[in-house]
C-alpha cells in the first residue's frame, strides 16, 4: 500500500509523475471538465490542528473529483478522548477510500498509516508537509524555476526546511537553508538528505547568513517563526531572528526574475515584509491555489495506485 506521508519515500520520477498529474488535472478543471477520477470514493479527514488551506483544498480537491469530503475533527472522534491511534485507524479505514491526517508528532502518522486498510496522505505533521511541497514545486514549474534551480529557505529548521530537503535532495537542484544560529535543521534530515543528494546530484548548503543564502537564487521561500503549537516562544524568537525578514534588500540579491514563496499564513512585518509579499515577486497566492490542484494529483495517484494493487492481489 503506498501512502504519501514524506517525500523521502518517493522517486524522483515518482514526484514528476505526480506533477504531470496535478498539472493536467488542472488544465482539465481550467476548461470545465470535470472529470470524476474518484467517482463516489470517501475522503476522511482528520484534524488534530487546525487549518485553512489544508481543510479548504482537501474538501473541495475530493468534491471535485467526484468523491466526498468527511471531516474529523479531534473533538469528533474517540482520538480525542484517548482511543489509541491503531485502534483508530482499523476501524475508520474499513469504511473509507482514502485518509488524510493533520496532526502534531509525524510518529502518529506513521502509526496509523501502518494499521491503515487504505492509502493516507499527510497533510501536516511537525517533522513534514509534503502536501505543501509538491504545491510548491508544481508553482516553481508554472513560472520556469522547475529544473537547475536554485532555492533559499530562510527561517526556522522546521517541517517546512525539512520537506525542502526532501524535495531538492531527490529532484537533484541546489538548496541553501539559512537559519538564526540554535534553530537548524534536524541533524538526522539533514544526514538523509545528504545521502540522496549523492545519488541525485543536490547541492545543500546551511547557513546562518540570510545574504549567503539568497545571493543569485530564482527562489526565495520563508515560513513563519513560531509554528503551530510553539506559540508560547514567539518573544523569544522575534528576538533571536532579528534579521531573518525577507524585505526588499533582501529580494534585491536573488536574480532579477527571481520568486517569492510563503506557505501561509504570513506575518507581515516578521518572516516576511508587506512590501514582499504583496510585490510582483510574490507567488504566494498562486501556491496556495495549487494546493488544490497538487492535493488533486496525489489522491488520484494514490487511488491508482491501491487499485493496481488490488488487482494483482486478485
Amino acid at each position: 500500500m503506498r501512502h504519501f506521508l514524506t517525500l523521502k519515500d518517493f522517486t524522483k520520477d515518482e514526484i514528476l509523475e505526480i506533477i504531470a498529474l496535478s498539472q493536467k488535472i488542472k488544465e482539465e478543471s481550467l476548461k470545465s471538465k470535470s472529470i470524476r477520477y474518484m467517482d463516489g470514493k470517501i475522503l476522511g479527514m482528520i484534524f488534530e490542528k487546525s487549518s485553512t488551506r489544508t481543510r479548504v483544498s482537501f474538501e473541495a480537491g475530493i468534491y471535485q473529483l467526484g468523491g466526498v469530503g468527511m471531516f474529523l475533527s479531534n473533538k469528533d472522534i474517540q482520538l480525542g478522548r484517548g482511543e489509541p491511534m491503531k485502534d483508530t485507524a482499523r476501524v475508520i479505514t474499513r469504511m473509507v477510500d482514502m485518509v488524510m491526517i493533520r496532526t502534531f508528532e509525524h510518529e502518529k502518522i506513521e502509526e496509523f498509516a501502518k494499521y491503515s486498510k487504505v492509502p493516507v496522505i499527510n497533510g501536516l505533521t511537525d517533522e513534514y508537509h509534503p502536501v505543501q511541497l509538491m504545491a510548491d514545486y508544481l508553482t516553481m514549474c508554472e513560472h520556469g524555476k522547475g529544473k537547475d534551480s536554485k532555492v533559499a529557505f530562510v527561517g526556522d529548521g522546521n517541517n517546512m526546511a525539512n520537506s525542502w530537503l526532501m524535495l531538492a535532495s531527490k529532484m537533484g537542484f541546489e538548496l541553501r537553508i539559512a537559519t538564526p544560529k540554535g534553530y537548524e535543521v534536524d541533524s538526522e534530515v539533514a544526514a538523509l538528505a545528504e545521502d540522496y543528494a549523492k545519488e541525485s546530484g543536490a547541492k545543500i548548503v546551511y547557513t546562518n547568513s540570510i545574504k549567503e543564502a539568497c545571493l543569485g537564487v530564482d527562489v526565495i521561500s520563508t515560513d513563519v517563526w513560531a509554528s503551530m503549537g510553539k506559540e508560547d516562544e514567539q518573544k523569544r524568537r522575534e528576538r533571536d531572528f532579528q534579521g531573518f525578514m525577507v524585505d526588499m534588500d533582501t529580494l534585491k540579491l536573488a536574480k532579477e526574475d527571481a520568486i517569492f514563496m510563503h506557505c501561509l499564513p504570513a506575518h507581515r512585518g516578521e518572516e516576511v515584509s508587506e512590501e514582499v509579499l504583496e510585490g510582483e515577486a510574490s507567488v504566494v497566492f498562486d501556491e496556495a491555489e495549487n494546493r488544490l490542484h497538487a492535493q488533486k494529483g496525489i489522491m488520484v495517484w494514490l487511488d491508482r495506485e491501491r487499485e493496481k494493487e488490488c488487482k494483482v492481489g486478485e
